[in-house]
């Protein structure tokens, strides 16, 4: 151990300081309970880090009943249903009609600021733009955390318990044994090609549209200002895309199902891959999992976020129980808990993708097939009904 580096001891030590573990901290404080969080990004690459998000009502809940923030309900805009568009026509799904639900349009990039803006309010220990992050010493009593501050300082934290929550690149998920995990992985064979537009809103709701040339999303982020997606293939170049052909695509997408697009400039282009993951258990030692760490999904059924913010609400609950005992049993009961609603998320996202996409090898008979199984869905209740509860979250199971 380096003579100059700072020792310090804490609770809860918390790698990663996006939405998960933020609002774990937060949570955390609220019962008393002392944690440090760090992440190797500085807090203005995260604020300038572009994400979609749509929340379900216990993520709404969440933020608002803890007291993070009541700037969801001033600055997003609720949704009370999606369209399904296909055959030549729309759709829609009725939430609130169905199962009394509805779901929340509010950037993750401001899911973030309310968190950080909390932390700081409330004077949570928070550390951005760290590097050289390590944990050790996981099946003892006192594992560790290092690291370097973003003034040079080395630091050696002790801690009852470490949390993960650090992303789908997790160093902590590699600090698992591999003996002692199961990892169950897809990657799907196209990709999202995302925009942001400058332009009016082309429709009140979200717009899942299928078509024979691939899918396509149409949400919203303000009232001037649009994100949209279509399907593509996972290596596309976006400087290969001009505006004119960006449009094109779209307009000839939703065009068959009978819609017109709203366009204007266009000032991000990216390529989103698909991919599926899940870690098995969430824990090892007094080391455990959170979000991205742990799970990933296809973001055609908006789980990510909502996924990582149920994983630490639960989270908090065993850790409140565990610091109590002085034990790692709540940790596997976490490992539990989560993993439950990560797979039911799982299968939904992965329906909701396979039922949408074109498949790069994918014959007329699968395309129309597709369509079958849409229409099965919009003209039955119990399918209807089944997309609503699992579109919004299954609020409060």
């Amino acid at each position: 151990m380096s003579p100059s580096r700072t020792q310090s001891r804490t609770q809860i030590a918390i790698v990663g300081a996006g939405p998960a573990g933020l609002m774990l901290s937060h949570l955390l404080a609220h019962v008393g309970i002392d944690s440090v969080a760090v992440d190797l990004r500085g807090r203005g690459e995260i604020e300038e880090t572009h994400r979609a998000g749509i929340l379900e009502q216990d993520s709404v809940d969440l933020l608002v009943d803890t007291g993070v923030s009541d700037r969801v309900h001033r600055d997003g805009h609720r949704h009370d249903g999606i369209e399904l568009a296909f055959g030549g026509g729309g759709h829609r799904i009725d939430f609130q009609g169905l199962v009394g639900a509805s779901t929340q349009l509010y950037p993750q990039t401001d899911v973030f600021v309310d968190l950080a803006d909390a932390r700081q309010r409330d004077g949570g220990d928070v550390r951005f733009a760290v590097t050289d992050v390590s944990v050790d010493d996981l099946t003892t009593d006192a594992p560790v955390l290092r690291f370097t501050d973003a003034h040079g300082i080395d630091h050696e934290i002790r801690a009852d318990f470490l949390v993960g929550a650090d992303g789908s690149r997790s160093l902590c998920r590699h600090e698992m044994p591999a003996a002692e995990r199961r990892q169950y992985f897809r990657e799907y064979p196209f990709a999202w090609f995302g925009i942001l537009a400058e332009a009016p809103p082309s429709a009140p709701e979200l717009i899942y549209n299928h078509s024979p040339r691939g899918f396509a999303l149409i949400s919203q982020r303000t009232e001037t200002l649009q994100r949209m997606y279509f399907q593509c293939d996972p290596a596309e170049n976006v400087d290969d895309w001009t505006e004119d052909r960006i449009w094109e695509e779209l307009q000839a997408r939703l065009g068959a199902n009978g819609y017109r697009l709203m366009e204007g400039p266009i000032t991000a282009k990216t390529v989103l891959p698909f991919r599926s993951f899940v870690q098995e258990p969430m824990y090892h030692g007094r080391l455990v999992l959170a979000g991205d760490a742990a799970h990933t999904v296809p973001p055609t059924g908006a789980k990510g976020l909502n996924l990582a913010l149920a994983d630490v609400r639960v989270l908090a609950e065993e850790l409140e129980r565990a610091l109590a005992a002085d034990d790692t049993a709540p940790l596997a009961t976490y490992s539990e808990r989560a993993l439950a609603r990560v797979w039911k998320a799982q299968h939904f996202s992965y329906w909701m993708t396979t039922m949408l996409h074109t498949l790069p090898d994918a014959t007329p008979f699968d395309v129309r097939r597709q369509e079958g199984e849409l229409a099965a869905v919009t003209g039955s209740i119990a399918g209807s009904t089944y997309l609503a509860a699992a579109y919004t979250g299954w609020s409060g199971r």
